[in-house]
C-alpha cells in the first residue's frame, strides 16, 4: 500500500522489510524490546496509510510549524566567494528553530495513536529536545530528556526552554557525558518500561523502523526545497550540501534527489581539531562497520566494537555513528562525504552572520562552511542549495567565548 507520506520522495524501495539500507540498519535489540518496535512498525505503517492522521500532520507543520519554510538566495555571500549561486532552505524559520520539530510532531502524534503516556528521548544540542517537549505540551504528553553534562552546560539557552515547556531534562553524567551516553541512558530508561512510554529518536539512527520513519517525517523539507528551486531558478539545484552527524536533516533534503544524477549531493561530518588529531566525529569517513545503539551503521570503535568518544564543537554531531542510509549512500557512491572542521565551522558561523544577517547553528555552519569552499571551485551559472538546519541562538555564549 502507498505511505502517504514519502510519496514524493525518492525511497528506491529502501529499507526492505526488516529495516536494512543494503547490509546496514536492521534491528539489533532484546527480544522484549523488539515485539515493541515490533508494534512501532506496524502502528507506523498504518499511520503512514491513514489520509486523516498525514491531514493532521501537514495542517500542523502548515499553521504550528510555519511550512513551507522559505528558500533564500545568500547574494552577498555567493558575491563574496565569486563563483556558484548559494541559495538556504531555512529550516532555522521554524518553530522551535531547526528542522527537528518536523518529525517530532510525527512522532508524538505516533505516540498518541498508540495510548502511550509519555515521550523519552536522547538530545545533543538541545534542538530534538526542544521540539518533542513542545510537541508533547501540545499534546498533553509527559516528557523526559537526556542530555550529556557536558551539553547541558553549553547548551543552556535550549536546556531552559525545555525546563519552561515542562520536560524534565535528566543529565547523563556517565562516559564522555555528551549525546551518545544522553543515547545510551535514554536507551535503558526505555527497557525499564516500554509499554506506557515511547523513546522518540532524534535522528535517522537507531533500530527499525526509525530511520524509516524520521526520514519520512523530515522529507517535507526536499519536497518543499524542489519545488521551490524549481520555481525561483527554473532548474533544479546542481549540488546540495547537508551537515551530517546522525543524518536526519540531510536525509529528510537528500530523499527527494536521489534518483536526479545531475544533481549532487554532499554529507558534511565534524573533523572537530582535525581528522588527524583523533578529536572529531567524522564516522563515515574515518570509522568502520559496527553494531551501535540497535542498528548496523559505520562507526567510531575500539578493537571490541565499542564505540569510541567523539568529539565536535556542534554538540548535535558529536555522536559516533551515522544513519544507515547514509551508510548505503556512501557505499553506493550517491552522496560524497566530506568533513569540515571547528575552525572552519565558525568562520562560516560569521560570515552568514555579517554578510546575509542569519545566524546559523554551530551544525548548520559546517554546511555552510562547505559550500563556500564548493562555490569558489564552481563556475557562477552553478547553484548550491544549503540546508540551513538550525538557528544559533543556542550556540551564540559558545561562538562569543571562542572568539573573544
Amino acid at each position: 500500500m502507498t505511505n502517504l507520506l514519502n510519496k514524493e520522495i525518492d525511497t528506491v524501495n529502501l529499507p526492505d522489510s526488516k529495516g536494512y539500507f543494503g547490509e546496514y540498519g536492521g534491528s539489533f535489540v532484546p527480544e522484549a524490546l523488539q515485539k515493541v518496535m515490533d508494534e512501532v512498525a506496524a502502528k507506523y505503517e498504518e499511520i503512514s496509510q491513514d489520509p486523516a492522521f498525514v491531514q493532521e500532520l501537514a495542517d500542523l507543520n502548515a499553521h504550528y510549524t510555519g511550512r513551507p519554510s522559505p528558500v533564500t538566495f545568500a547574494k552577498n555571500l555567493s558575491d563574496a566567494v565569486g563563483g556558484a549561486k548559494i541559495y538556504l532552505k531555512r529550516e532555522d524559520l521554524n518553530h522551535t528553530g531547526a528542522h527537528k520539530i518536523n518529525h517530532c510532531l510525527g512522532e508524538v502524534l505516533l505516540a498518541k495513536r498508540m495510548g502511550k503516556k509519555k515521550v523519552i528521548a536522547e538530545t545533543g544540542a538541545g534542538q530534538h529536545g526542544v521540539a518533542l517537549a513542545t510537541a508533547a505540551a501540545l499534546m498533553g504528553l509527559e516528557c523526559d530528556i537526556y542530555m550529556g553534562e557536558i551539553d547541558v552546560m553549553k547548551e543552556a539557552p535550549n536546556v531552559s526552554r525545555m525546563k519552561i515547556l515542562g520536560a524534565k531534562v535528566i543529565p547523563v553524567k556517565t562516559g564522555t557525558r555528551t549525546l551518545k551516553d544522553a543515547v545510551d541512558e535514554a536507551f535503558k530508561a526505555y527497557l525499564k518500561d516500554p509499554v506506557t512510554q515511547i523513546y522518540c529518536i532524534g535522528s535517522v539512527v537507531g533500530p527499525h523502523p526509525f530511520p524509516m520513519m524520521v526520514r519520512d517525517f523530515q522529507a517535507v523539507i526536499g519536497i518543499e526545497a524542489r519545488r521551490q528551486m524549481l520555481e525561483m531558478t527554473g532548474r533544479l539545484p546542481d549540488n546540495i550540501v547537508a551537515c551530517v552527524g546522525g543524518g536526519s536533516n540531510a536525509m529528510g533534503m537528500f530523499s527527494a534527489f536521489l534518483d536526479d544524477k545531475d544533481v549532487k549531493l554532499y554529507g558534511v561530518e565534524p573533523a572537530g581539531m582535525g581528522l588527524e588529531t583523533g578529536a572529531h566525529a567524522a564516522s563515515i569517513t574515518k570509522g568502520s562497520k559496527g553494531i551501535m545503539h540497535g542498528f548496523k551503521t559505520i562507526m567510531i570503535q575500539d578493537d571490541k566494537g565499542e564505540p569510541l568518544p567523539v568529539y565536535s564543537i556542534a554538540s548535535g554531531l558529536d555522536y559516533p555513528g551515522s544513519g544507515p542510509q547514509h551508510c548505503y549512500l556512501h557505499d553506493i557512491k550517491r552522496v560524497t562525504y566530506t568533513t569540515i572542521t571547528d575552525r572552519e565551522a565558525v568562520e562560516a558561523f560569521y560570515a552568514l552572520s555579517r554578510m546575509e544577517g542569519i545566524i546559523p547553528a554551530l551544525e548548520s555552519s559546517h554546511a555552510v562552511a562547505y559550500a563556500v569552499k564548493l562555490a569558489e571551485q564552481l563556475d557562477k551559472d552553478q547553484t548550491i542549495l544549503v540546508n540551513l538546519s538550525g538557528r544559533g541562538d543556542k550556540d551564540i555564549d559558545v561562538y562569543y567565548k571562542k572568539d573573544h
